[in-house]
């Protein structure tokens, strides 16, 4: 028994000892330096992608414009809302709604506030939107493994107690601790398990991605099935305080909710045969900000290939052009 609690204090993952700098007056926060260099990994991803397809080059920071804010205030907006004691209520302050440095955001939140954002940013800039969200799937699950460090830095979202070798190491005097507990207590690491389902996610996608040619948004629904299934046993063993319904966290049920939504998508999506003729919407030409204000229905038939009608026009005038010579 001695020699299996000095094993799991040997091997143990230490918490970073510190959370913030301080340079000058401004305090800057390592978590927000993740949630940073995850976006900035997820906009270079996204541009090389959507680049690849045919895009213009730094289109993608057009849509980020809209969709980043969006997703930060979705994050928000969720996370308060499935954590209303946290915020609301005698002994709270209200003001720590807005002090999102400190923590607390939500990636279910941040993909509506997110898709909202895109859907806007792809409209103003004419590129498909399915072909956005297929080339920004990879980037957005690696850049939700580099946030998830962010947690690390502030000893927050640990899971159950554990015995195991790979316990994290939490600082006594953290809130978070359950009452009761032996001083010394390891919990599981759950933004680790994160993190490496994650990395293990962005592989997948990026091999069947090319080997399928996944278009029409169904990348995009394979990452949303593949994080959701991980979240929800993440999520089942937090011990952090969440709102319970029929059983379950809020949270999984959200996981949930993303399983079958990404399943709706690969079945609603089976109708695209082929692939995508532009990664620009039709009517659209690239880097052309402007939208077509027409009310021309032929505005938006796709215009990729001539009408057959077209074609046998012009063979037919080939033909007399060569008999007459």
């Amino acid at each position: 028994m001695l020699s299996s609690a000095l094993a799991s204090v040997v091997t143990s993952i230490p918490s970073p000892p510190i959370s913030y700098i301080d340079l000058g007056p401004l305090r800057i926060h390592f978590y927000a330096l993740c949630i940073i260099a995850g976006i900035v990994v997820a906009t270079l991803m996204t541009n090389h992608r959507l680049t690849k397809r045919g895009a213009e080059p730094w289109v993608v920071i057009d849509i980020a414009l809209l969709a980043v804010p969006l997703a930060i205030i979705g994050a928000r907006i969720f996370h308060v809302l499935t954590h209303p004691g946290f915020y609301f209520g005698e002994g709270t302050d209200i003001w720590a709604v807005f002090r999102i440095w400190e923590g607390g955001i939500a990636i279910f939140g941040a993909l509506i506030g997110g898709a909202v954002g895109a859907w806007l940013g792809c409209r103003w800039t004419g590129v498909r939107f399915w072909t956005f969200a297929d080339a920004l799937a990879p980037g957005l699950l690696l850049a939700q493994a580099i946030g998830r460090f962010g947690n690390w830095f502030n000893q927050e979202l640990f899971g159950w107690p554990t015995d195991l070798p790979w316990g994290l190491e939490i600082d006594p005097e953290n809130t978070a601790i359950p009452e009761g507990l032996p001083e010394g207590t390891l919990f599981h690491p759950t933004f680790l398990y994160e993190v490496i389902w994650n990395v293990l996610g962005v592989i997948f996608l990026l091999w069947i991605g090319n080997r399928l040619r996944l278009q029409w948004g169904r990348l995009f629904a394979l990452y949303l099935i593949w994080y959701s299934l991980g979240r929800i046993v993440w999520e089942s063993i937090r011990i952090d305080p969440s709102e319970i319904y029929l059983g379950l966290r809020t949270n999984v049920w959200a996981a949930i909710l993303g399983v079958v939504v990404g399943i709706a998508i690969l079945v609603v999506q089976r109708r695209h045969l082929g692939v995508e003729p532009s990664p620009y919407m039709p009517g659209r030409e690239r880097g052309d900000g402007d939208a077509l204000h027409s009310e021309d229905p032929t505005d938006f038939v796709d215009v990729s290939e001539p009408p057959a009608s077209e074609v046998i026009h012009h063979q037919a005038a080939a033909t007399s052009t060569a008999a007459a010579k």
